[in-house]
């Protein structure tokens, strides 16, 4: 096995293979895990590593030097500090990544329960989301025109290896999907909804999750079967989007845990 590559210009040419892939995942159909932890759960799930990359000092790490060896037959990459640093854009990065070629989206329609994205922007809140929805048990999750890229290193980082237990389809037309689905849909809105502690969430549910600032579009909001929104206390306007999301699939996953015949907290299961 051959030792690693070091890079220590700016001007090399696989440098700037990097940082196309780190700009524009999605057009390169690469994306950048940066990080022990999301590099170690994407060996763990069987998925391909292209190029394994350390920083100079990072490599002094024990984990890192393990990871580094044990990757026989990828190619394996040493950045000077300086261009670690300015390729992950974080301040005191840990000092290993990867690059990995991103999965094609699902074929088929989706089945059981959903995440429908509805121009979310923000990438923390995208990639919290999608580590939210596998913690709940939620593995298709679609994203429309507008959001944040799920294979963005930000996006990556929020989610903490909850891509590798997804699936992810981007760039969707929501309304078709909607449209596609069996399942009962749950437009998620700040106001004027059902309580969602009324409602039957015993499945399968797609929810419709809608911008931070906008919320749902007018048409997904009127094109779901059920408008939820979640009570909160008085003077308070809404929750953060991935906040949000996170209490509607936990709560579902509440009802689910109750036995056969008994009530939904705060009353018998209702929209039935």
């Amino acid at each position: 096995m051959s030792d690693p590559r070091l890079i220590i210009s700016r001007d090399n040419s696989s440098f700037k293979a990097l940082r196309a892939v780190v700009d524009d995942p999605r057009r390169h159909g690469q994306a950048w895990l940066d990080g022990i932890h999301l590099v170690t759960t994407c060996l763990a799930r069987g998925t391909g590593i292209r190029q394994l990359l350390a920083s100079e000092s990072g490599q002094r790490n024990a984990e890192i030097a393990a990871l580094l060896q044990a990757a026989a037959g990828v190619d394996r990459v040493i950045l000077r500090d300086s261009l670690f640093r300015e390729i992950s854009g974080l301040g005191s990065p840990t000092g290993v990544a990867a690059v990995i070629d991103i999965p094609p989206a699902p074929a088929g329609e989706i089945r059981g329960d959903a995440v429908l994205l509805d121009a979310v922007q923000d990438a923390g809140n995208v990639g919290t989301i999608l580590r939210t929805a596998a913690a709940a048990g939620v593995r298709d999750v679609l994203l429309g025109a507008g959001c944040a890229g799920a294979w963005s290193p930000r996006v990556l980082r929020a989610g903490q290896g909850a891509h590798f237990s997804l699936a992810i389809r981007e760039q969707v037309d929501l309304a078709a999907a909607l449209a596609a689905s069996a399942a009962t849909s749950i437009a998620t809105v700040a106001r004027g909804g059902a309580s969602l502690y009324e409602i039957d969430l015993a499945g399968p549910i797609v929810w419709l999750v809608g911008n931070e600032g906008a919320g749902l579009s007018p048409e997904l909001a009127a094109a779901a079967r059920i408008r939820a929104t979640i009570p909160l206390a008085g003077g308070t306007e809404s929750l953060n989007v991935a906040a949000a999301t996170a209490v509607c699939l936990f709560e579902a996953v509440r009802q689910r845990r109750i036995p056969p015949g008994d009530t939904v907290s705060g009353g018998s299961r209702a929209h039935k």
